[in-house]
């Protein structure tokens, strides 16, 4: 519905628009995954299987030399790879993850873009290439899917309750809020969050900034009573050769309204902050590509002395070995810090750390559709908290992509 009120809208702009080049487009791109993985170590040794489609439709209107509009539908099966949110119970969801007004202008040696509706989170270099037919990798970055054991909408009680968690699934905090059951937040989500953008560039210089009506780690609706405004901003300078380093943060409330009731006197659910601060760098030359990002996320608990903290970092490598065929590698890891509750208790880590490592194989069969093989290892370090004892876990697991892009409606005026 919101995708219908937007193309109407700017349809009857279109009649008004003074500039000749004006026009529509909606490439579609559709994608069937599928993956066979072992684990071994911890509880049980077993061996899983899985499958899933995604399709996700991009509807834009040009609206002469500066206006245009952008959207995105993203449609997937709850069981599609690589990327889902934790929660969703629905065997088929759709979600409108980017729907846009946007404004550019060039100059000289600068330009000027502001984007105004729902958004792709400004942290980061990874969320806006989220698209199967462009990205190298069957999985995003470890960061950008993996879970954190936090709950907005619950009070965790001590630092017990924080470690009793099914890290990846679901989450039950018992000091007060929500009583659905509900699970781990993602650090930034690849869907999208009402906002305001402004990017601004000049010469070798590109920054951004970021209005939003909510966290990143639990964006919100316009009608949601957990609205708090927050701030994303970001910036990077390319160097010659290839290469370009950059920054990203935000900061700001995360809590849902609903925890109120459970928080100590005289606190609301704004008074508790997330924070991510990264920094990321990109190369290209020939036929080599690279890039990574090193992050740190910061979340406040109701009632710790020491609220988590986590940093994760991903490193990545692309080579063209010819015009159909190519190889990448991809390195990531996760690694919690310590917390400690109000009780005195404290712990080095919250979690057990992570490390994934990945190789894909890339084949274009013909300039609509790209198959892709990748083999990917995890595992999980060994860690204690007093009497409980996890022991090290590992996953070994095989891959197959098949993405197919298709024009789908495209009228240039």
């Amino acid at each position: 519905m919101k995708l219908l009120l937007i193309t109407g809208f700017l349809v009857q702009a279109c009649a008004f628009a003074q500039a000749a080049n004006y026009g529509i487009s909606a490439p579609i791109v559709v994608s069937g995954a599928a993956e066979l993985a072992h684990n071994t170590g911890g509880v049980d040794n077993s061996t899983q299987g899985r499958a899933g489609v995604r399709a996700t439709v991009a509807p834009s209107l040009l609206l002469g030399a500066h206006w245009f509009a952008y959207s995105l539908v993203d449609i997937r099966s709850s069981d599609y790879l690589p990327y889902e949110e934790h929660g969703d119970e629905a065997a088929i969801d759709t979600r409108l993850s980017q729907a846009y007004i946007g404004y550019k202008q060039d100059f000289a040696h600068a330009s000027l873009l502001v984007k105004a509706g729902r958004l792709a989170s400004a942290f980061g270099s990874y969320p806006l290439q989220y698209n199967d037919a462009k990205t190298a990798f069957i999985n995003p970055p470890l960061p950008y899917y993996q879970p954190l054991p936090f709950r907005p909408d619950q009070r965790a009680c001590d630092l017990d309750d924080l470690l009793g968690q099914d890290y990846g699934g679901s989450v039950a905090f018992h000091c007060g809020g929500s009583s659905t059951p509900g699970y781990g937040r993602l650090p930034v989500t690849l869907y999208g969050i009402p906002g305001i953008e402004t990017q601004i560039s000049w010469k070798r210089v590109d920054s951004r900034a970021q209005i939003t009506n909510s966290s990143p780690a639990n964006p919100q609706s316009l009608l949601s009573a957990s609205q708090a405004i927050q701030w994303t901003t970001g910036g990077g300078y390319s160097f010659r050769g290839g290469l370009r380093a950059g920054f990203s943060q935000f900061h700001g409330p995360y809590l849902d309204s609903s925890v109120t009731p459970a928080l100590p006197p005289n606190k609301r659910f704004r008074d508790y902050r997330a924070s991510g601060f990264g920094i990321d760098s990109q190369w290209s030359h020939a036929a080599w590509a690279a890039e990574g990002e090193w992050q740190f996320f910061h979340f406040d608990l109701p009632g710790f002395i020491q609220s988590p903290s986590q940093q994760a970092a991903y490193i990545q490598i692309k080579r063209i070995l010819s015009p159909r065929y190519y190889a990448a590698f991809r390195s990531s890891i996760e690694r919690p810090g310590g917390a400690r509750d109000g009780f005195g208790e404290r712990i080095a880590q919250f979690q057990d750390s992570r490390q994934t490592h990945e190789f894909v194989f890339g084949y274009w069969i013909n300039h609509l559709q790209l198959l892709k093989m990748g083999f990917q290892y995890s595992g999980w370090n060994a860690w204690s908290y007093e009497d409980d004892v996890e022991p090290a876990r590992h996953e070994l697991g095989i891959q197959l992509q098949l993405v197919t892009s298709f024009n789908g409606l495209s009228k240039s005026y």
